[in-house]
């Protein structure tokens, strides 16, 4: 049977017994009903996987001991999608939920021309990712940053492969052909698209265009499959 998994943050590797976050001592004692010699799972989100058995089941200081720390090595494979906060804001916690299972590494939401929303609750999002990497079973939880001006990406170019998927008529290679390095960005435009000046200003800074298929996707279906030819390829 496979046991309960928790996220916690900031874990003391040094120490054998560990105080639990009043919200997950509140689901494990009050929600699960778990209590002392029952074993769980916790993870601090850079790729520790600890098993623990709770010796006080508190309700908000629950105190587990750890039994065994496997140390997961970080994926050799980075791929980062810096994409557009969308209008609508379930859509957008609908590709967070997504991408993290399907394991990128890095999110960075950019505010556009035609981006049509401004306000993102990070807190909200971060949750999401959270409850994502949960669900999916893993250890490393993708990095997410706060929205930034489209033109602040370019201020760091440390990736290998710079992708930009868009919808205008000019030349683009297919993504399922790329030549990818270990070390990827892609940017996804809002609804709209990005503007002409846009892509001329991705193209400048040596961002290859590229489609994702046939078909006119949806911004967050863009960046779903953006991210699974780029893990998987």
């Amino acid at each position: 049977m496979q046991l309960p998994y928790f996220y916690q943050n900031n874990i003391d590797t040094s120490k054998t017994q560990l105080v639990l976050s009043e919200e997950t001592s509140k689901h494990c004692v009050q929600v699960l009903r778990m209590k002392a010699g029952e074993q769980l799972q916790l993870t601090n989100g850079i790729g520790d996987l600890f098993t623990a058995e709770i010796i006080a089941a508190e309700k908000r200081n629950c105190i587990v001991k750890i039994l065994q720390t496997v140390n997961n090595k970080p994926q050799t494979k980075k791929v980062s999608i810096a994409i557009s906060i969308l209008k609508n804001a379930s859509r957008f916690e609908w590709f967070l939920e997504k991408a993290t299972e399907i394991g990128i590494t890095e999110i960075i939401p950019i505010i556009s021309k035609r981006t049509e929303r401004q306000h993102f609750r990070f807190d909200r999002m971060n949750s999401i990712l959270i409850a994502a990497m949960l669900q999916s079973q893993q250890t490393f939880l993708p990095l997410l940053h706060e929205p930034i001006l489209y033109n602040e990406i370019f201020k760091s170019l440390n990736y290998q492969t710079k992708l930009i998927a868009h919808c205008e008529e000019d030349k683009k290679t297919s993504l399922k052909e790329i030549n990818l390095s270990n070390n990827t960005q892609i940017l996804i435009g809002p609804e709209g698209d990005f503007t002409p000046d846009e892509i001329a200003l991705a193209l400048q800074n040596n961002y290859l265009p590229v489609t994702l298929g046939n078909t006119r996707l949806r911004t967050e279906t863009a960046g779903v499959v953006a991210a699974t030819l780029l893990v998987n390829g």
